[in-house]
């Protein structure tokens, strides 16, 4: 389902996070949950792997993960402040130690001049960590997007500490 090398990125983290002793959580938008897919596919991943949060709608958005809907309603669900929200929401919903969101525009259509098909914002947030967040705008069609973006957040669950 996934490319090796990307596979492989994902048992190194698997193996990283599991010596450590810390769980991830993924609170996912545009993806629709291919980066738990993503995590998931590692054998033994369930000794790291707390739980994922697939929030397409703004309604998911503050019912699962607590997201206020003034938030939304001012920046709206693609954007910095709602990727950080929902990573906030999944690390305080969930045993994780690490928890990664991701919203963005998948494309083809859905896009704006000031929010392009492809653009996806992201944001991690961690126990006793350092947060961090990214914006990233991705060429090639809604499977190249969503590909790129699984790719990385798995980058940000890779840089955290």
């Amino acid at each position: 389902m996934f490319p090796d090398e990307l596979r492989a990125r994902a048992a190194a983290l698997i193996d990283r996070y599991r010596a450590e002793g810390r769980r991830i959580a993924t609170a996912e938008s545009c993806t629709g949950g291919l980066v738990a897919a993503l995590l998931t596919e590692i054998a033994g991943s369930s000794d790291v792997f707390d739980r994922a949060f697939v929030v397409y709608s703004n309604a998911a958005k503050t019912d699962m993960l607590g997201v206020a809907p003034a938030l939304l309603a001012e920046h709206g669900a693609v954007s910095a402040a709602a990727a950080r929200a929902m990573a906030d929401g999944a690390l305080a919903r969930s045993a994780a130690s690490v928890a990664v969101a991701v919203t963005g525009i998948a494309g083809p259509g859905g896009g704006s001049a000031e929010k392009p098909a492809g653009l996806v914002h992201f944001a991690r947030a961690a126990r006793g960590g350092e947060a961090a967040d990214a914006r990233r705008v991705f060429a090639g069609g809604r499977a190249d997007v969503r590909r790129a973006s699984a790719a990385f957040a798995l980058a940000l669950l890779e840089a955290a500490r």
